[in-house]
């Protein structure tokens, strides 16, 4: 059994989180985007778990095995919440949050409003500052208010091909076929999380993110951005801007990969990742 694949559960306040973890050391919480789970990281924790405690959970932000509580906050601030009372749970401290995607922009709000247990912050491409979410899908957030709509937006996923060939610009590795239709399969067949997942869809907003940008400025917080040029989707000025406003940023390029680079580059990761934590 690979390290990544060794599962836990804990219970919080918003509901049940599903979690891996492998190895000793200082901890690593990994933060994934929308619409896949903690797996994004499975081969970034291989190659990392000999250097650092890493831990990569299905937050619930849309293809999580288990729902939350029908009350829980699924926005932006209730995620970061949520990523906030696992760390209070596990009682870690000095914490290095690696973010991705989506999760990139709820890791920034995390480290704005619950900065206690955090030593560090680790940003692969992902939505920043008015990118978010981002331009393709600026529209999906106003949509999922409409009665049905998530039912409509849902619609082609449920169709393996085109499931698949949505995913395909978001990395330069072909994705598995059967880790695509895991992805898609809680959303699509389970009522309450599709009801999670319509909640995380019209929590994104612009404002989140701005406001995360604007209190990094202050912030003396050590930043890595670990970023792929070339990205249509979080394109580098983004990154350039973030490292530009924020005292104790800084940037790495990371060629041969998209969206998704702990899938196509996870030694890479691995390794700025682990120099970063030794270094900070």
């Amino acid at each position: 059994m690979s390290p990544s694949d060794q599962r836990h559960e804990i219970d919080l306040p918003a509901g049940r989180i599903r979690y891996r973890e492998a190895g000793e050391g200082k901890p690593v919480v990994f933060v994934h985007g929308y619409l896949v789970d903690g797996r994004l990281w499975g081969g970034v924790v291989d190659r990392l778990s000999d250097r650092c405690r890493c831990i990569a959970p299905d937050w619930p932000i849309g293809s999580q095995q288990i729902a939350m509580k029908p009350d829980a906050d699924l926005s932006p601030y209730g995620i970061a919440a949520i990523i906030a009372s696992f760390l209070e749970k596990l009682d870690l401290e000095d914490v290095t949050i690696v973010g991705n995607d989506s999760g990139g922009a709820m890791s920034q709000v995390l480290v704005t409003r619950h900065p206690e247990r955090i030593g560090r912050l680790v940003l692969t491409n992902c939505d920043t500052h008015e990118n978010f979410p981002p331009g393709p899908f600026k529209a999906m957030a106003q949509l999922a208010k409409l009665p049905g709509a998530m039912t409509v937006i849902a619609a082609p996923f449920r169709v393996g091909a085109l499931a698949r060939a949505a995913f395909k610009p978001f990395a330069k590795t072909p994705i598995p076929a059967e880790l695509v239709a895991s992805w898609m399969e809680p959303g699509l067949h389970d009522a309450a999380i599709k009801h999670d997942v319509k909640k995380v869809t019209v929590g994104m907003n612009k404002r989140y993110t701005l406001e995360a940008a604007e209190k990094l400025k202050t912030s003396e917080l050590p930043i890595l951005l670990t970023w792929a040029p070339g990205d249509r989707v979080f394109p580098f000025k983004f990154a350039e801007r973030l490292a530009a406003d924020t005292p104790n940023a800084r940037i790495v390029q990371i060629p041969d990969a998209g969206t998704f680079v702990p899938l196509d580059q996870p030694q890479r990761v691995a390794d700025e990742i682990a120099g970063f934590v030794n270094a900070n």
